[in-house]
């Protein structure tokens, strides 16, 4: 992201100040105000300054790492993503409403629609087209017409935000939500963004690390996460991020956010578990940043941390984050799963699955290597 705002910064230097660009670009969100602070200080995990992971978090990119990096963006571009677009499934809506055994869909990446106790949950809805809206190199989704579900989407009980990255929080997604939904349970200090957005102010809650929010039978808590979060050049680490954990008298539901191996995933499991099924972050890892990104073996670990009896991989298959090639992350986590003898599900986009259905979409990556 500083890369990217830096090149920005010379492309228009000439016309546009940068600081002008980031001022009016509504992409940038919203802004931090005294009173934000105020709040943010009520916060165990605000330290004065920033939002603080539980264990040291550092990304190794510096001056020393940085050729190397700049040198493997230009090779092996092509194994980064599929050779064809991936089409996203048609909503089968009679599905998702049957009763009994919640069922979900995952749209690709990071987003995920949840049908449980009768509720419409959607996490971190970037069903957007673009994961680098503000800069001159563009990140283009895997599949097409992906904004276009939510034009199928029924009304929603609520929507839930991790943290306000570009690929998990979308300007031109939550502009074609804002009548979908008279709720909203956002990570501390995302509200702004949204609000900036047009989203009343009103509908929006904010949630610290192990707060909990009633939504009829369902129990949601967020949870910790090892990640960050920022939009732009200044707000780095100034709003939080986590996961969710989905408790109902029936059913028990992990999302683990995004974020690197710690020993939060043995708290969570321990507090909370076991789970029926956890969504655990499994893709756009690297070495350099291996702190804040699981690699897929770890992604399976984590899920047996937290004793999820069932791990589906999301975030991948929707965009080229990474240096690894596109499906690394789903071979490499199925081959995990099965040398550690766990049940795993590998939808395809757009496929609606209940919580007890065997996993029939196996390999199905495989039609666009």
């Amino acid at each position: 992201m500083i890369a990217i705002l830096i090149i920005l910064g010379v492309a228009f230097g000439a016309g546009t100040p940068l600081f002008i660009y980031l001022k009016v670009n509504p992409q940038f969100g919203g802004k931090i105000t005294k009173e934000l602070l105020a709040r943010f200080e009520k916060s165990p995990q605000w330290n004065g300054k920033i939002f603080e992971n539980q264990s040291e978090t550092l990304m190794d990119i510096n001056l020393k790492t940085m050729p190397g990096l700049i040198k493997d963006q230009f090779s092996g571009r092509a194994a980064r993503q599929p050779k064809q677009n991936i089409p996203i499934l048609p909503l089968d809506t009679a599905k998702l409403n049957e009763v009994g055994q919640p069922k979900f869909v995952w749209f690709g990446h990071s987003a995920l629609l949840l049908q449980m106790e009768g509720k419409k949950i959607l996490i971190d809805p970037m069903l957007g087209t673009d994961a680098s809206p503000v800069g001159p190199v563009r990140t283009k989704r895997f599949s097409e017409g992906s904004l276009e579900i939510i034009d199928q989407l029924p009304k929603l009980d609520v929507i839930l935000l991790t943290h306000d990255h570009y690929d998990h929080l979308d300007m031109d997604s939550i502009l074609k939500l804002k009548d979908k939904t008279q709720r909203w349970i956002v990570a501390l200090g995302v509200a702004r963004h949204l609000v900036r957005w047009g989203i009343d102010a009103s509908l929006i809650e904010e949630v610290d690390w192990w707060d909990q929010k009633k939504l009829g039978n369902i129990l949601i808590t967020f949870t910790p996460s090892r990640h960050f979060s920022g939009r732009g050049l200044s707000d780095r680490a100034k709003s939080l991020w986590g996961g969710f954990v989905f408790k109902s008298p029936n059913h028990n539901i992990y999302w683990s956010g995004d974020g690197g191996y710690d020993d939060h995933f043995k708290a969570i499991g321990d507090k909370f578990g076991p789970f029926d099924i956890g969504f655990m972050e499994c893709g756009q890892y690297n070495k350099l940043w291996h702190a804040i990104h699981m690699f897929p073996e770890e992604c399976v670990q984590a899920g047996k941390d937290a004793r999820a009896n069932r791990l589906v991989p999301v975030h991948w298959g929707g965009f080229t984050l990474a240096l690894h090639v596109w499906q690394d992350p789903i071979e490499r986590f199925e081959t995990a799963c099965m040398t550690s003898k766990i049940d795993y599900i590998t939808p395809e986009i757009g496929q609606v699955v209940a919580l007890d259905e065997s996993n029939t979409s196996q390999n199905w990556w495989k039609g666009y290597t």
